[in-house]
């Protein structure tokens, strides 16, 4: 049996590095058997501050991670960080999955689980505690983690915002 939730690392040619989170497979009964298609959950960062990810499909799997990277790279948002940590602790949601990311003294590490440590990694953060709540679904975890990602702001960003409105 094939594991799901392989990780593997390729450096693409545009200077990103790519990571599989999850590979799925779905069978579609036809009239001479099972016909196979795949669907891979690629997370795409360049390791300073940006980071984005992609659900790709195809009929074979190297083309559903091909897929996927590409499209990733589409979707990358910018994350902002304080030295090598996250400026402030927040909540991702998404859909039944929470993931809640807190910032951690220098020489921590990224300590994280699955979907979340992949794009944690990608980002480039170094010093990060990570906790999945709820749902396990890598898709889900992933996409709770990006919000949560985008949620955070600087101090001097929420200082500009204060002094808009005042």
């Amino acid at each position: 049996m094939m594991d799901k939730r392989r990780q593997t690392n390729r450096e693409p040619a545009s200077g990103l590095e790519e990571r599989v989170v999850f590979v799925n497979r779905c069978a579609k009964v036809v009239k001479g058997g099972r016909r196979f298609s795949f669907s891979a959950l690629m997370v795409v960062g360049d390791r300073k501050g940006h980071v984005g990810f992609a659900l790709g499909k195809a009929n074979e799997v190297a083309d559903a991670i091909r897929k996927g990277t590409e499209q990733a790279g589409r979707n990358m948002i910018a994350v902002t960080m304080k030295d090598h940590t996250i400026p402030h602790e927040v909540v991702g949601r998404y859909e039944a999955a929470r993931v809640l990311l807190k910032p951690a003294s220098p020489g921590t590490g990224v300590i994280a689980g699955g979907g979340a440590r992949a794009v944690l990694e990608l980002s480039g953060i170094r010093d990060i505690l990570a906790k999945s709540l709820g749902a396990r679904n890598a898709c889900n975890v992933v996409k709770a983690t990006m919000q949560g990602l985008e949620q955070l702001r600087s101090r001097e960003e929420i200082q500009a915002l204060r002094a808009t409105e005042a």
